[in-house]
Parts: C-alpha cells; structure tokens; sequence
C-alpha cells in the first residue's frame, strides 16, 4: 500500500491535541475569555485587550429607610501580548510517516516544552498574589501546614468549590510523607504507590515543577512608613481599576537598598497597632494583620524609596479591605516583610479558578503565507505555517500560540509554605 504524504492540518491537530493534553495549569484557571475578543474570522495579533469587570459591593442598612448606595465597577484589562512557539523541520521521507510514530518522535516532546512554558507563566501570577500563610523557606510536610492555606480562603470568604493547589516538589513530596500514615485506605495508597496527592481539604492539589521561586530584595532595616496616609488618602473610586497605591518607606539600613516585586509585607504590630485584614463580606476584623504584595521593583535613595503596593488601603464603606487599629494615621508604623533579605523561596500557590485568567485566542493569517493551518480545542488555539526548502528536500513547521494572563482577582487566592 502507497504511502499517504502528512498534511500541515494533520500535524496541526496533532500538536494541539497533545499540547492540550499535558497543559496543567492552565487548565485549572479561568478560560472562557476567548469569546469575549469578539469573532475575528482571520484570527487575532499581539495587543487585542478585552475588559473585565471587577465585583461591586454594597454595605447592609439598617431600620426603615432607604439609602441608595451608587454602584461602582472597576475593571481589569487583559491583554493577548504572549506569542510562544516551537519549529521543527522534517523531510519528505519522515512525512509519510505514521503520524502517531511522527508524534511520538517530534511532536509530542516539541508540546511538551511549550506546555511547561505556558504552565510557567501561569504559576508566575502567583507573586501577584498579597496573602502567602507559612513561614518562607519552610517545607509543607503536614496537613496542618497545607490546612492554613484552605483557612486563609475560607477566611477570606473564597468560594470553596473550583479550589486547586500547585506545589513545588519538594513540598510534594514533604506533604505526601504525611499522607502514607493515614488510616484512609485509598488516600494512603495513592500517596504511597502513586505518588499521588489527589483531594485534600477540598482542594485538587497537584505538584509542578513549574512553581515558580521569588528572591528578596536587600531590604533590611527597622523600616517604617513614611508620610501620612489616613482614611482620607484614598477612596476606592480612584482606584477601582488597578487597586494599587503608592506608599513612601524610610529608615532602610543600606542606602540603596532594593525591594523586588512580589514581596510580601505587613504595617504594624502583631497583636497591637496595626493594619488588620477583614472579613470582606461582614467587614469584621480578623485575627492577623493585612498582607500587601510588591507591584514592581523599587531601589532606595538615601535610605528611603515609593513602594507600590497591592491592594490599596480602603478603610471604609462597601469596598473597606483594613481595619486600622491603635492609629488614625499610617505614619512610622513599622513595616515586616516576608522571608529574609536576599533569600530564594518557592512560591506554592493555593487559588480558585477566578483568582487567574488565561486566554488562548486564534492567530491571524499572515498575507502571502501557504497552507497556514488553524486548530482550536476546548480553549486552545495554535497556528501552524510550512517553509519547504528545495535544495535540502526539508519542510520546516512553525507552531505559535498567542494568549493573555492577568490575575484578576488575586484575593481568591494564598501563597504557602511550611511551618517551623
């Protein structure tokens, strides 16, 4: 029998198939973006944005008489900008091939690199992210350590259901030691001959080696706010878009010391004067004091330095997220941050689908180019182009993916480590 010559759609749904297969996760975040860049028959380039709008709040009255409350909407942009790919070339013989044989040799470890590309951006989000439980550095090696992380949710009012933890092996392997000792048969099996940590506490926990690791900048000191920043500095409809604020810190120890974007810090004391997270529903105070996350690197100048910040401080009404207590005025509260100067920390990350969002859209078909193949699955997009080289009797395959990622709501979700 005559061999059959592989097509470019052939190879094309090949690849998506096997890309969409050992995706992880990206599959465990938002995807229903795509539909929402419109229905752009010849694909999408780099720069197409779509707006999401953030969840409004209100606050409970009480008594009889109405009191109407405006309804304020942020919203968050995110932006097709990524374009990924992979190329390989094959000859004319090897294109009557089997495609499975082909997939096998080629294809399949080509996806599997672009895979864990897409899979490390996404985990990346995770420094966007202001709660993180644990002690940096620690390794998660029981249940009580991972149960702070689904704590922190439930604390935070997160929906319980779609929750999904990704852990850097090392904490895998920490947190499956504990799994084998316990009188769950099918738990304990899983872990032991498996390797598998399945369902804990509600939460689909998976381990990557694509969490990503976060190193602190050089920032040491007794660093305290600097500045006055009162219940008055911000209000949330100056905000409500980017939820970012802009604060002053002074009394570093090194002049030019550094803080690195995605750092974690707190204001105040344990226990006493400080700036306390909230129930985001009741507005109750809780227990611990409100985490803040780095937005971008800063360098000091003569000892202090802005800092931007996420979220921004709102001390009142339906958007309130701190409880100020002991002060009416931020200035020279003492500043924590997370870890040690200069260390490197994996960040473990703990989320419900709707903290990230990921959107693969279809990508436009150049003018002039041959046999341009576009597949798309459940979500995914990719975009296949041949080259043939006539001297060398070889076809070079151009594969490229375009997608957009933005944590859109990065309460919904808590960095965690272990516990000393």
């Amino acid at each position: 029998m005559s061999n059959t010559v592989l097509t470019i759609d052939v190879i094309a749904k090949e690849a998506l198939m096997i890309l969409d297969n050992e995706l992880g996760a990206a599959k465990a975040v938002h995807r229903g973006l795509e539909s929402e860049y419109g229905d752009a028959k010849n694909g999408f380039q780099a720069g197409a944005t779509v707006s999401i709008k953030r969840p409004t709040d209100f606050t409970v009255r009480s008594g009889a008489n109405a009191s109407a409350q405006d309804v304020v909407e942020g919203k968050v942009s995110l932006t097709v900008d990524q374009q990924k790919g992979v190329d390989f070339s094959f000859t004319s013989q090897e294109l009557t091939l089997n495609i499975k044989d082909l997939s096998e040799r080629v294809i399949k470890p080509a996806m599997v690199q672009l895979a864990n590309k897409i899979d490390g951006d996404v985990l990346s989000l995770a420094s966007k992210v202001p709660n993180w439980v644990g002690t940096p550095g620690q390794v998660i090696n029981s249940f009580a350590d991972f149960a702070l992380a689904p704590q922190r949710l439930d604390e935070q009012a997160v929906m319980s259901d779609g929750r999904t933890a990704f852990l850097s092996p090392a904490d895998q392997w920490g947190l499956l030691g504990t799994q084998t000792g316990l009188f769950i048969q099918g738990a304990a099996n899983s872990a032991y001959r498996e390797g598998d940590l399945g369902k804990i506490g509600g939460v689909s926990t998976k381990m990557s080696q694509n969490v990503q690791s976060i190193t602190m900048g050089s920032r040491t000191g007794s660093i305290l706010m600097d500045l006055s920043i009162t219940s008055a500095t911000i209000a949330y409809a100056a905000v409500k878009d980017t939820m970012i604020q802009t604060v002053h810190m002074d009394t570093f120890t090194g002049a030019t010391d550094t803080v690195k974007a995605g750092e974690v810090f707190t204001i105040g004391t344990p226990g006493g004067t400080g700036v306390y997270a909230v129930n985001p529903v009741t507005k109750a105070r809780l227990p611990w004091l409100k985490e803040f996350t780095v937005v971008s690197d800063a360098t000091m100048a003569s000892n202090e330095g802005d800092v931007i910040m996420y979220p921004a401080a709102i001390w009142d009404g339906a958007f309130q997220n701190v409880s100020v207590v002991g002060a009416t005025d931020l200035n020279n509260l003492p500043i924590n941050f997370k870890g040690t100067a200069g260390a490197t920390y994996s960040q473990n990350v703990v989320f419900h689908k709707n903290a990230f969002a990921l959107a693969i859209v279809p990508m436009v078909s150049p003018p002039g180019a041959v046999d341009v193949a576009r597949e798309s699955y459940k979500g995914t997009s990719v975009r296949m182009i041949p080259f043939y080289n006539g001297s060398t009797d070889v076809s070079t395959f151009r594969l490229d993916v375009l997608y957009g990622l933005k944590a859109i709501d990065p309460r919904l979700a808590t960095r965690i480590s272990g516990t000393a």
